[in-house]
C-alpha cells in the first residue's frame, strides 16, 4: 500500500506498479482509495457464528521511520492497550462496526469461527474500516496474547465448538510494547543472510519473536525476510514495558539491524 500525500507521489507509485512492475504481479492490478487521517487501531475479535469476544486494543506503527514517516510496512511495532480508544470510543467501534460486521457475516450464510481482524482509522468524523482479515495481524497479537488472562487455546477451542458464549474473558492490566526489528532496506530491497547475534539471557517479561530468520550451514541464525525479529515485553506500564523491550533491542548484534525508538511514544506523549 502506498500512502501518497500529493499528485506526484501518486503517479509516481502508480508507473512503477504498472509500467515498473515494482511489486510483480501483485502490482498489476490497482484499487484507488480516499485518504483518511488519524490515529490507527487494530481490533481482533474472536467470534463463533454471532457470538464474539472484542480482545484488548492495539495501535500499529506502519510507517519505516520515526515519526511516522517513510513508506508503510507490515508493521514496525505495536503497544496495547491503545489509550486513544477510551471505553466510550470502544462502544462505539462495537455498535457501529463490530457487531454489524459479524451478524453481516452471519447472514451470508457463512459459519464463520475464528479471528475478524478490522484495522481501523480513527478519523474527526469518528472510527472508519480500513481492512478485515480472517487471522491474526503481525506485529498485533505480539502484544495482544500476553495481555489475555484467558487460556487462549480454550479461547479458540470455544469458539470452534461454538461455546464462545460460556467462555469466562480477562484482561491482565499490564501494558505491552512489541519493537520489529528489520532489515536495513525494507520495506524495498534488503539483504539476507547477515549473522544476529542474541543477549545470553533475557529478563522474565521479554520474549523475542523470530519472524524473518533462518538457520545457516554453520548453525548461526541470520536474517531471512524483512522484518526479521519482534521483541515483545509486559510491564505495569508503557514506559516500563518501552524500556525493557529497547535494552534487548540494544543487545541484540546484527550489521543491517533497524528499528524504530518511538513505539508508543503517542501514548506515552498524551500520559
Amino acid at each position: 500500500m502506498i500512502v501518497a500525500q500529493t499528485f506526484a507521489e501518486a503517479e509516481a507509485a502508480v508507473r512503477d506498479m504498472l509500467e515498473g512492475n515494482k511489486f510483480g504481479s501483485s502490482g498489476s492490478r490497482i484499487l484507488i482509495e480516499d485518504c483518511l487521517y488519524g490515529e490507527e487501531t487494530s481490533i481482533l475479535v474472536v467470534t463463533s457464528g454471532r457470538d464474539y469476544i472484542i480482545l484488548p486494543t492495539s495501535q500499529d506503527h506502519k510507517r519505516i521511520g520515526e515519526g511516522d514517516t517513510g513508506p508503510n510496512t507490515g508493521g514496525m511495532g505495536t503497544d496495547s492497550p491503545a489509550d486513544v480508544v477510551t471505553p466510550e470510543l470502544l462502544a462505539r467501534i462495537e455498535h457501529e462496526i463490530v457487531k454489524p460486521s459479524v451478524d453481516a457475516i452471519a447472514a451470508e450464510g457463512i459459519d464463520f469461527r475464528g479471528t475478524l481482524f478490522i484495522g481501523i482509522m480513527l478519523t474527526p468524523d469518528g472510527p472508519s474500516v480500513l481492512e478485515y482479515n480472517t487471522r491474526f495481524g503481525d506485529p498485533e497479537t505480539q502484544v495482544v496474547l500476553p495481555r489475555l488472562d484467558t487460556d487462549v487455546l480454550a479461547l479458540l477451542w470455544a469458539a470452534a465448538k461454538g461455546t464462545l458464549a460460556g467462555v469466562r474473558f480477562a484482561i491482565k492490566p499490564e501494558h505491552a510494547i512489541c519493537v520489529v526489528i528489520a532489515a536495513k532496506g525494507y520495506p524495498d530491497a534488503y539483504p539476507k543472510g547477515d549473522v544476529i547475534r542474541f543477549p545470553a539471557t533475557l529478563p522474565d517479561n521479554v520474549q523475542i519473536i523470530h519472524a524473518g530468520t533462518a538457520r545457516n550451514t554453520s548453525g548461526d541464525i541470520v536474517t531471512a525476510g524483512g522484518r526479521v525479529l519482534g521483541v515483545t515485553a509486559l510491564a505495569p506500564t508503557l514506559r516500563a514495558a518501552a524500556g525493557s523491550a529497547y535494552a534487548v533491542c540494544e543487545q541484540i548484534a546484527c550489521v543491517t539491524k533497524v528499528y524504530r525508538r518511538d513505539i508508543g511514544a503517542k501514548q506515552l506523549n498524551r500520559q
